[in-house]
């Protein structure tokens, strides 16, 4: 017991990885308490409009569309750290003068929208360096381990950020909660300040001297076994992922719910994802193809029960097993495509994956908020649950029928050629 406690936090035993993740989870506890304030905010100003949350969002994730890719140019080329103080300076400051708006009475629909573009514009840089940075951080023998553990630190902030800023809200207002977040970018800078470059894992090839995004889609249309685990983060981000949308209205339009109470079903969902990412620690090497399509199937038929949910106390506990399910398999396709992926393209591979799985998310949080407000809250839920279902029995076929042309006398178990390479 012990000794699989110990490899679960592992990754912990490294100086780097302790001060980054340290300063990343006061970071994204503020980041999740301002979700819930941002959402509230834009609630209040339009009436419970569902359209006007889906602007929102699509705002904050169009960027990560348009800029990704290029963005991954620059993590494969460029200092990753630095790059990565800048982008969280910026965003603190985007975050503060956002509060500062909200705080003097002043705040409008069209500042919030504002707001919304600039934090995508930075997070189009941010993510794909941050995802490719930790294995700098460890080197790729704890990459499991230490992505794992980023995303039990990212769900444990989803637990407490949520309850928190539903708590604040209600006592100091959405401006209070903007300035708290602002505020904790300072941990995420020091924290990458701190860290020593001597000691990073940076290999002979992590940093090309001509790093082109079009090399990298290329890499990845020469993997077949990267493609597939793609196409599903493709669609589950674009449907299934709407959460940022699909909560708020179930939660007021549906069960009626004040800001706590939202607070609470968004916490419910996080410890379930806390849990799954705890879980996710004690794994070795890259995961198979259809772990991860089981575990998009399951996400998606939760997400359809938590939407038919009948009470609020039904549809917390539905939103514990869908936050499980959602982040089983968001680590599984994570490792299993940035396990199978070289080095030298690392920061592109996961440029294309943030790309799909969050830069995607401007369409389908429309089509969601479209449907949310002429069908109601449920419709989210269950349109984004089963488009999950359908693609990954569509995956499950297209990797059956790989599966049914493997060369004759080619042993059942036989793992596709491209699993041999080096993380």
């Amino acid at each position: 017991m012990k000794s699989a406690l110990a490899h679960g936090f592992q990754s912990l035993t490294v100086r780097n990885f302790r001060l980054f993740a340290g300063g990343q989870l006061a970071s994204v506890t503020g980041t999740w308490m301002m979700v819930v304030a941002q959402d509230w905010l834009v609630l209040s100003l339009t009436g419970d409009s569902g359209t006007a949350l889906g602007v929102v969002t699509a705002l904050q994730f169009a960027p990560l569309l348009l800029l990704t890719l290029h963005a991954g140019v620059l993590a494969d080329r460029y200092d990753k750290r630095r790059l990565l103080i800048g982008a969280n300076a910026a965003s603190g400051i985007l975050a503060l003068l956002l509060a500062a708006l909200v705080l003097t009475g002043s705040v409008r629909l069209w500042h919030v929208f504002l707001f919304a573009l600039g934090l995508g514009v930075v997070n189009a840089v941010e993510v794909p360096t941050r995802m490719s940075f930790v294995t700098e951080l460890v080197g790729p023998d704890l990459l499991p381990n230490a992505s794992a553990l980023s995303a039990a630190y990212f769900n444990a902030a989803r637990v407490v950020g949520p309850a928190l800023a539903g708590l604040l809200i209600g006592w100091l207002g959405t401006g209070t909660v903007m300035a708290v977040n602002a505020v904790s970018y300072l941990a995420t800078v020091a924290g990458l300040r701190l860290i020593r470059p001597a000691e990073l894992h940076r290999g002979a090839r992590s940093r090309p001297e001509r790093a082109r995004a079009v090399d990298g889609v290329r890499y990845m249309a020469s993997r077949p076994d990267l493609l597939l685990p793609m196409l599903l983060v493709a669609v589950v981000g674009m449907l299934g992922f709407n959460f940022q949308l699909t909560l708020p209205l179930f939660a007021k339009t549906v069960f009626h719910a004040d800001a706590t109470s939202f607070g609470l079903l968004t916490t419910a969902m996080a410890a379930g994802s806390l849990l799954a990412a705890f879980a996710s620690t004690g794994r070795r090497g890259r995961p198979p193809l259809t772990l991860v399509i089981w575990s998009a199937l399951g996400f998606g038929v939760l997400e359809v029960l938590a939407g038919l949910a009948p009470t609020f106390a039904v549809a917390a506990v539905l939103l514990f097993l869908t936050g499980f399910g959602s982040i089983s398999f968001a680590q599984a396709a994570n490792h299993r495509i940035q396990l199978g992926s070289d080095p030298a393209y690392r920061g592109r591979v996961m440029a294309l994956y943030t790309l799909v799985f969050q830069g995607t998310t401007p369409f389908g949080a429309l089509l969601i908020g479209w449907l949310s407000e002429r069908l109601g809250a449920r419709s989210g839920l269950l349109a984004g649950g089963a488009a999950t279902v359908l693609a990954a029995l569509l995956v499950l076929v297209l990797h059956l029928r790989g599966a049914g042309r493997r060369p004759p006398g080619a042993p059942a178990g036989a793992r596709e050629p491209s699993d041999s390479v080096s993380p």
